[in-house]
């Protein structure tokens, strides 16, 4: 079995896994870190989105091999401490969130979109979540979320 060396959430760290793996099934079951969902085992919910070298990646659609040598941030790796990152504390307050299955996801290409943009429109933000489904709301509460989140990630802009 391969030797896997990535850095997550900023640790570097080391994982055996088969060139078949999934890059999520290696953030879940090699390194424990649950907060990355896996909703439809087909590319079509973004509930397993983390970044890779700063850019949203559906990790359900990467093998873990691919990802050698990479930078993965998940959902774990976003707050300081205690303190929240900007787009997780938007969502709070906003209330961007019901159930939460799809948050991690939601929150992690949000900041993404955040990252190219620093002041999407609503149609901006829509069309940018396209690909994260949730299943429990009509989205209004998270696209006033990823706006105001993306506005705190760029100096209130």
């Amino acid at each position: 079995m391969p030797k896997l060396t990535l850095s997550v959430n900023g640790q570097p760290r080391t994982i055996d896994c088969a060139n078949a793996t999934l890059l999520v099934e290696a953030i879940r079951e090699h390194l424990g870190l649950t907060g990355t969902h896996v909703g439809c085992d087909s590319s079509q919910c973004g509930a397993c989105t983390v970044h890779v070298d700063g850019r949203s990646v559906k990790s359900c659609t990467m093998l873990a091999v691919e990802a050698e040598g990479a930078a993965i941030t998940t959902i774990e790796g976003l707050a300081t401490g205690n303190d929240l990152h900007p787009m997780q504390a938007a969502f709070k307050e906003h209330h961007g969130l019901q159930c939460g299955f799809c948050t991690p996801g939601m929150v992690m290409s949000a900041c993404d979109l955040a990252a190219r943009n620093p002041a999407p429109s609503e149609g901006e933000v829509r069309h940018w979540l396209e690909g994260n489904l949730c299943r429990c709301t009509g989205y209004h509460n998270i696209v006033k979320a990823v706006r105001a989140g993306a506005g705190d990630m760029n100096g209130g802009k």
